[in-house]
């Protein structure tokens, strides 16, 4: 018989690549470098906090699930401050954001 702590683990781990399959996605269908930053650095960082909490739930209370859940507070500090930087750095750098009605802009990848 399956436990319930493997039944949460799937399903966190199962939520965890929805989101990294939106992501991908978001970077695939939206028309610039920065909608497409938005959906990655939105996506990845709750993708991987759900694959990170469904990791330390299958481990249990035990210290390799203590560093699992440190390595989940530092991605959760870290990505976000690193899409706030790289998009800072593309409109400093002189790329314009995408505006309603004009054409795709390729150039941002």
């Amino acid at each position: 018989m399956i436990s319930g702590v493997i039944i949460l683990s799937v399903i966190f781990m199962l939520a965890g690549i929805f989101f990294f399959v939106t992501a991908t996605v978001g970077i695939l269908r939206f028309p610039d470098f920065f909608t497409r930053l938005h959906a990655t650095g939105k996506g990845d960082t709750l993708a991987v906090l759900l694959c990170l909490i469904s990791l330390a739930i299958y481990e249990g209370f035990s210290l390799t699930a203590l560093k699992i859940v440190f390595i989940a507070v530092f991605m959760a500090l870290a990505q976000p401050a690193a899409t706030h930087a790289i998009s800072g750095a593309a409109l400093r750098g002189g790329m314009q954001p995408w505006m309603k009605g004009e054409k795709e802009n390729d150039s941002g990848i």
